[in-house]
């Protein structure tokens, strides 16, 4: 008879597939006893199968849309959703910079700056034990919690929001997919999935890309026998050619060309809604939050909008030094705009069809800098989910009594995205393909089960 320790079966079946052997205990109750390498092969065989069927009874859910809001920089969670026991000093004394408020949901508090999303937190769920293992890199831990993954040396990994454009059929040809309003970046990319599940990016609320406005001086006519001249020359060359990545990048201008018509341009025309209503999305980034609700409303999937507006308080949500002493100002931002983007889909009914993603790249420290900052910290921080029809009005996982370490229910990177991908209706298990290599949509994720339906 052969026995088989855990060690001689992680060397067998590799790191990843050691969590799904402790995970079945019923299987190493039963005796990892087995006779020979037959054996062995049969039983890696059944966990293979397990595993398998594991990755199809976590029940998909039925959201069309996904909002990333992205706090690029690093927000604290100690001073926004995972609050703990207020800093004396505000500068010696590891803590909260804020007093906490009750919300909606039971037990579950919040920085005194978010009070308005405080009351709407039966929607939302604060998951507040993400980690990974980067750090001081910004650009790699923006890759992180775009892809899904580590940087490669060998691929470039497809972001949250291609995976998205790419798994969900176009709702409306005349609007773009996927659209970025804030820093365009590798980490935003549509990696190997292909120029045409890259993003539409945006400067402003107002005006469309300018690239796709065509000058006053250009006539109707005129734009009409330049297009039939390009589509001309393109069939030509593509036929030349036969470059599959050519005719990637003439699909993604053809795309390019149906967005100047007037519905997707007109959805720039905030002035069409009323006045209350611009008032309660507040300054800029919440004319960015309504902007994304026009967006969906019209047929696109996935929205980033991006808090970069660093001059509200000198450094963005990237706390160091002095720019802890201004933060609130941004929590308070975050927290008009937000409460107003939930209202507002509920309003117009599609809250339960889209997933909000509240998230950034690491958390911080409850400890503070020399100059009364904070410094970066990726061992527990909070991403914020709301609507998308899971089971909100809770909390997921327990940090600290400084909101530093885990003390259970910790939510991996991959985790979180099958989550999304779960809500979304899509198997967070798919493989994708990176020419002839098949590549998981996320790495080894599980999805959060007690939100979905």
């Amino acid at each position: 008879m052969l026995y088989l320790s855990i060690t001689t079966i992680e060397i067998i079946c590799g790191n990843g597939m050691l969590h799904e052997l402790t995970n079945r205990r019923a299987l190493l109750r039963q005796g990892a006893a087995v006779g020979g390498l037959a054996a062995t092969g049969s039983l890696l065989s059944q966990l293979r199968t397990a595993r398998t069927d594991d990755a199809h009874t976590s029940p998909l859910g039925t959201a069309e849309h996904c909002i990333l809001i992205w706090l690029g920089g690093g927000a604290a969670q100690i001073d926004t959703w995972d609050p703990k026991a207020l800093s004396p000093d505000g500068k010696e004394t590891a803590g909260s910079a804020y007093p906490s408020i009750p919300t909606a949901i039971e037990g579950v508090e919040v920085c005194e700056h978010l009070a308005m999303t405080a009351p709407l937190m039966d929607r939302c769920v604060p998951v507040r034990t993400v980690h990974h293992d980067v750090v001081d890199e910004h650009g790699a831990a923006t890759y992180r919690m775009h892809t899904g993954r580590p940087t490669s040396e060998t691929v470039v990994y497809p972001s949250l929001g291609s995976c998205v454009s790419f798994m969900k059929p176009k709702l409306n040809e005349l609007m773009p997919s996927y659209v970025v309003m804030g820093y365009p970046s590798p980490a935003r990319g549509p990696g190997f999935l292909g120029v045409e599940h890259g993003y539409i990016y945006l400067t402003e609320t107002t005006t469309g890309p300018k690239g796709l406005v065509r000058p006053q001086r250009v006539s109707e006519e005129r734009h009409s026998r330049r297009m039939a001249l390009l589509a001309e020359m393109r069939e030509r060359y593509v036929d030349q050619t036969q470059d599959a990545q050519i005719e990637e990048y003439i699909a993604a201008a053809e795309q390019g060309f149906r967005l100047t018509g007037p519905e997707f341009m007109e959805v720039f025309n905030l002035d069409a809604e009323p006045a209350d209503l611009r008032n309660e999305y507040g300054d800029e980034f919440g004319q960015r939050c309504l902007l994304t609700r026009r967006l969906l409303e019209r047929g696109t999937r996935f929205v980033e909008a991006s808090f970069n507006l660093n001059f509200v308080n000198g450094t963005g949500w990237d706390t160091h030094n002095e720019g802890q002493q201004r933060q609130h100002l941004l929590i308070q931002s975050l927290d008009r705009a937000l409460a107003a983007l939930i209202l507002d889909l509920e309003r117009c009914r599609l809250l339960d069809k889209t997933v909000i993603c509240v998230s950034t790249e690491f958390g911080r420290p409850a400890q503070f800098d020399a100059r009364g900052g904070r410094g970066h910290h990726a061992q527990a921080f909070s991403v914020l989910l709301a609507g998308g029809g899971m089971r909100t009005g809770q909390a997921v996982g327990v940090t600290d009594d400084l909101a530093m370490n885990i003390v259970d229910r910790p939510v991996s990177v991959p985790d979180l995205f099958a989550t999304i991908y779960a809500a979304l209706g899509i198997d967070p298990h798919h493989a994708l393909y990176a020419g002839e290599r098949p590549v998981p949509i996320t790495d080894n994720g599980v999805a959060i089960a007690e939100l979905l339906a």
